[in-house]
């Protein structure tokens, strides 16, 4: 496997927020992870990037990819550009450890931005762009690498619905296309059900892993009317197993 996660706890000081955690990520399989508010799902996407280190478990990557530029990258939910740069410079920005020449760095700023439709804007300042564009050219830089591993922590939650709805299909055609081990947080489960292979529903904190949800329409059906019937069968499932402790873990949470 991919990314293999072993018994991973964690705590910070008195608080646990993650307990036992284990599962594996296929190469090429999406994972998505939905749970209750403060369940731990993006402590648990740090701990896998090594951003954090747990206080038990490990996680392992084998990363069997040979062209890949840096075998891990991150899309995060506020986009995270430099606001100075132009959209092409934030995307060569992630290559400036790579030994590249000037012409290979271009040709591959230019292939990820024509893959996330951004090539008629590579001269614009990120103040330019509405959201959805802002979120393209975070994927785009992800890209960019050529990463085994992608993490993604709810990637679409800061756009509206209708930028989001195109958003998503486009990543459902770049996720096809690939050989990347995802790992996708959010809270949405239209996005998890649209984009995942499986999907881990997590209980209130401290975060476990309560069960799996397997997607079996390939992500390339997931267009038509008849996927998208069974999909939302398929949501419903996940609300109805997700929601007492989403409920209870808002009240919690109010109350602290």
């Amino acid at each position: 496997m991919a990314i293999a996660v072993d018994r991973v706890s964690h705590r910070f000081g008195s608080l646990s927020v993650l307990q036992d955690i284990s599962f594996t990520v296929a190469a090429g399989e999406v994972v998505a992870i939905v749970g209750p508010s403060g369940c731990g799902k993006s402590t648990l996407l740090s701990i896998i990037g090594g951003l954090l280190l747990p206080s038990s478990g490990a996680v392992a990557l084998s990363n069997d990819t040979t062209d890949s530029l840096n075998p891990l990258a991150f899309v995060f939910q506020d986009f995270a550009l430099l606001p100075w740069k132009t959209v092409a410079a934030n995307v060569a920005f992630a290559l400036e450890h790579c030994s590249l020449s000037r012409s290979e760095l271009d040709g591959i700023v230019h292939d990820a931005l024509k893959r996330t439709g951004l090539v008629d804007f590579a001269n614009a300042l990120p103040k330019q762009l509405s959201g959805g564009m802002r979120q393209r050219v975070g994927l785009a830089r992800a890209l960019a690498v050529r990463p085994t591993f992608l993490l993604m922590d709810e990637p679409l939650s800061a756009l509206d619905s209708q930028t989001r709805e195109i958003l998503m299909a486009d990543l459902t055609s770049l996720l096809d296309d690939s050989k990347m081990s995802v790992v996708y947080v959010t809270h949405n489960l239209d996005e998890a059900v649209r984009l995942a292979d499986r999907v881990a529903i997590f209980s209130r904190r401290p975060g476990r892993i309560r069960e799996f949800f397997d997607v079996t329409i390939p992500r390339s059906q997931r267009g038509s009317e008849a996927a998208l019937v069974e999909l939302a069968r398929t949501q419903r499932r996940l609300w109805s197993s997700i929601r007492d402790e989403a409920t209870q873990a808002d009240r919690e949470m109010a109350d602290v």
